[in-house]
């Protein structure tokens, strides 16, 4: 069954070759013992191990049952070993952290049997070799004779064909030699027993064959297999034993690992902390960044509301702007000693030119409107219609110098106008033009109460609905400026300056006057009108005068009729968990006084008059001002008294130009002018600017999908008919939140990068760190690997043996890193929350943690790469020698 003819091994030791087997030919039977003798170096291991197909010979043949090994692969060899050979090893051999019923065991791992076969197979084996009961002691818990007894257990677990023998009671006392012996002569009954030795009383005693070497070469056999003999052998050789294979699965090298890791706990531990480390600091910036952005998506939610998608006949074009060419960046000049570069300012213009204006205009038409008001609900919280038209110009109210005086009625803007004169007069005069800057102090309200009522909490009535309501809304903190107050008339003119003699640290200020606080009452019970502009703007029949002051504007309302009187019908606050709401605080009317302001005002006579305009190419708007001491436009004289001084001046009606306004809080001085145009007299029925109010950031892009397909080429349906591309005006709507929300994200992300990048330097000593680690492991472990090749065990299974002891270290500080990444990050989040008030600013998703503990196990594995295939390639030999 078993033929060696004419084997020969070398060795190549430096530039020398030892020849350790010298054409050896030899035959063994199915059943015998055989002792091999010979003083050291004659070769008897050298042959044992050919023969165990540990070792190659360098020439001639091994024939197993009549079949050349000339061809075998190392899987062959693999099944060889696994299933027709058990090794008997002098110095045993044990893996120390398997149990000894998990180094019996193991044999049939790598034969592919189930748990259940191989615990019960291995059971057996250890029955057998007198270890019964001892199955979960470890190797240093037993004896020598005993270590030697499971080495036995080992080699006959998988009922091999032969059972080679190195040696195996050279390290045993003579009383537990003998036992040794008597049990393997047992076995050679039924196998083929092959036993190295020393000891000549011991061949004689037990063996039926003795076979000598000398100097690699075969001097005596004292039973030799004649050819006859070995013809009638081969003819009763066993049969192929069916599904032979050997593979240990991954999970066997994964036990074996984890053992070999818990036998050295404190190096694992301290490894993998030192692994988790380049995990902690990118899961740290990966938790604050995500965090962050987080923040920045709730905020933007919260902020769609005070930030919405708009569309208006007039705007600054923000992303045009930033994607201007800048002239810094336009020209890449050449400096040269003794020339002057051209700067290229034409074609800098020109590419400005060709970009567009920063300044956008929109024909905003009525089929357009008719198209916004189509989007999808399920995409929006509201839509709002600004039409552009200034109230307080229409607004009358009661108003005091002192708080003992008779009230007057007058509008508003006469009481802005006012107080912008008197703030002339004081410290603060560069900031005089300031309050015609801060917006309006009447405000159309959204339609849409639900949406009002999700963000703001009824802290006092109701919210207005119907023409003649008017409503309040507060700020966070509960609180209206005192100047808006100031404007809506609940203070007296007195108040007001005391408020300006305050701020300036005057003697003139008087503490008696502070109105720090308003009750509901108070508010409530003030008194609004509003009056139609056929009341409030008289036309001038002058035809010397009417040419540049075409009408006269009427600042007080005493003897005014038929207005509106406005009832204040609740007032609102934000809730808690709004930080930008659809309403800023100030006083809000609703849509169906827009409407009936429109109805009433379009027909009116500064309306007609302006249509007029039009159509004669002048204008759709008055410009009012005082040009060479001529007052032009629409004005209207007022009186005031300031330090006992009586004051008669001119007030303009309209909006003031922002360039006064700014160079009036420079310290500088422009030509003042105001402008009222058509859509602020309420003489335009189309609106000019639509609000529109996504539900959240991901119906915002729904909703902007929508609006860019009116200016594809796609036909456009709209109340039934369809609209060309080539009948339609290109509308340009403003998404500014969404451009400055990109522009935070696009710098967290930078610096997410940087210091993922920085961080990552610590991921990179963590891999070289494990690769070492992982090699001294191989250092260690390399008895190991001699044994499981010498059981079959494959190159890659030995790989795979240090693969799972990366993967188990991979693991393990990818979980370290994942948890102190929670914990940091909750410590970051009680820090930032008391510093801040901000509740959460690390959030560290479980997607994320996983993506982690899959790089600290990809990262771990590559490292350990190098090292499990050095291992994988060692000489099986050579491992089984070292200590």
């Amino acid at each position: 069954m078993l033929r060696l003819k004419n084997i020969s091994k070398d060795y190549k030791v430096a530039d020398t070759k030892v020849l350790a087997l010298k054409s050896i030919n030899l035959s063994f039977r199915k059943n015998e013992f055989v002792s091999v003798l010979g003083p050291s170096g004659c070769g008897k291991t050298t042959m044992l191990n050919i023969i165990g197909g540990l070792d190659k010979y360098t020439s001639g043949d091994l024939f197993i049952n009549g079949k050349s090994t000339k061809e075998f692969k190392d899987k062959d060899w693999d099944n060889y070993r696994n299933h027709r050979i058990g090794f008997i090893f002098q110095s045993y051999n044990l893996i120390p952290h398997q149990t000894i019923l998990g180094n019996v065991e193991l044999a049939l791992s790598i034969a592919g049997l189930s748990k259940t076969e191989r615990v019960e197979k291995a059971k057996k084996a250890l029955d057998r070799v007198g270890l019964k009961g001892q199955y979960n002691k470890k190797p240093n818990q037993l004896s020598g004779g005993q270590c030697q007894r499971v080495a036995v257990a080992r080699a006959l677990v998988n009922d091999p064909d032969i059972l080679l023998a190195d040696e195996p009671t050279g390290a045993l006392d003579t009383v537990t030699s003998v036992q040794i012996m008597d049990l393997i002569k047992e076995i050679a009954n039924e196998k083929l027993v092959i036993m190295v030795t020393h000891n000549p009383e011991l061949a004689d005693k037990y063996s039926t064959r003795i076979i000598k070497l000398l100097d690699g070469q075969v001097v005596s056999d004292t039973n030799p297999l004649e050819e006859d003999d070995e013809i009638k052998e081969c003819s009763n050789n066993l049969q192929p034993k069916k599904k032979e294979k050997a593979k240990m699965s991954f999970f066997t090298s994964f036990k074996l690992s984890l053992k070999n890791l818990f036998s050295k706990k404190v190096r694992t531990v301290l490894t993998s902390i030192a692994g988790a480390i380049g995990i902690i600091g990118v899961s740290v910036v990966l938790s604050i960044s995500y965090g962050v952005q987080t923040y920045i998506k709730n905020m933007q939610d919260d902020m769609l509301s005070g930030n919405p998608i708009t569309i208006s006949q007039t705007a600054m074009d923000i992303s045009t702007m930033m994607q201007s060419t800048s002239m810094g960046d336009k020209i890449d000049a050449v400096k040269e000693a003794g020339f002057v570069n051209v700067d290229e300012l034409m074609a800098f213009l020109a590419e400005r030119a060709g970009n567009g204006s920063i300044m956008l205009n929109n024909t905003i038409t009525k089929e357009y409107i008719d198209y916004v008001l189509s989007i999808p609900k399920e995409h929006l919280a509201a839509t709002f219609l600004d039409y552009g038209i200034d109230i307080t110009n229409n607004i009358y109210t009661e108003f005091k110098e002192k708080e003992a005086d008779s009230p007057s009625n007058i509008s508003l803007s006469a009481i802005k106008t006012l107080y912008t004169s008197i703030l002339k007069k004081t410290d603060f005069k560069s900031y005089s033009s300031l309050i015609a800057t801060l917006g309006d102090i009447f405000m159309q309200a959204p339609t849409d109460e639900n949406y009002i009522l999700s963000q703001y909490n009824k802290t006092y009535g109701e919210v207005a609905k119907n023409k003649n309501e008017i409503m309040i809304v507060l700020d966070k903190d509960s609180e209206l400026t005192d100047l808006l107050l100031a404007q809506l008339g609940y203070y007296t003119q007195d108040e007001f300056l005391n408020m300006i003699y305050k701020t300036t640290d005057d003697p003139l200020y008087d503490s008696s006057l502070d109105k720090t606080r308003f009750s509901y009452e108070e508010l409530i019970g003030k008194k609004f009108t509003w009056y139609p502009n056929n009341t409030v703007f008289s036309k001038n029949n002058n035809p010397v005068t009417s040419y540049y002051q075409p009408f006269y504007y009427n600042a007080s309302s005493d003897n005014f009729e038929g207005g509106i009187e406005l009832t204040i019908t609740g007032i609102l606050e934000p809730k808690e968990t709004i930080s930008y709401g659809c309403l800023t605080s100030g006083f809000y009317y609703t849509e169906a006084l827009t409407k009936e302001i429109i109805k009433t005002n379009i027909e009116s006579e500064i309306v007609k008059y302006l249509n007029e305009q039009i159509e004669d190419e002048k204008g759709d708007s008055f410009t009012s001002m005082n040009l060479n001491g001529v007052d032009m436009g629409i004005t209207y004289q007022f009186s005031f008294n300031y330090l006992d001084a009586t004051y008669t001046e001119t007030g303009f009606v309209g909006s003031s130009s922002m360039l006064s306004a700014f160079m009036g809080m420079m310290g500088g001085e422009a030509q003042e002018y105001y402008t009222l145009s058509l859509q602020q007299l309420g003489g335009n029925d189309l609106a000019s600017k639509i609000s529109i109010y996504p539900v959240d950031f991901e119906q915002k892009d729904y909703v902007l999908q929508y609006l860019d397909k009116w200016n594809s080429d796609e036909d456009v349906i709209v109340n039934g008919i369809t609209i060309p591309a080539n009948e339609r005006d290109k509308i340009t709507y403003m998404d500014n939140l969404s451009i400055v929300i990109a522009m935070i994200n696009s710098m967290i992300d930078i610096i997410t990068y940087a210091l993922i990048g920085f961080t990552g330097l610590s991921l990179v000593v963590s891999c070289v760190m494990i690769g070492i680690i992982t090699h001294v492991s191989v250092v260690d472990r390399t008895k190991e690997i001699g044994v499981i090749r010498s059981l079959g065990g494959r190159k890659t299974d030995v790989s795979n043996l240090f693969n799972a002891e990366t993967f188990i270290i991979g693991l393990c500080s990818g979980l370290i890193g994942i948890a102190v990444t929670y914990l940091i990050s909750l410590l970051a989040n009680i820090v930032v929350n008391a510093l801040t008030g901000i509740a959460v600013i690390a959030i560290f998703p479980w997607h994320y943690a996983l993506i982690m503990v899959a790089v600290s196990v990809l990262l771990t594995l590559i490292s350990g790469f190098i090292p499990a295939r050095s291992a994988a390639k060692k000489d099986p030999v050579n491992a089984l020698r070292s200590e």
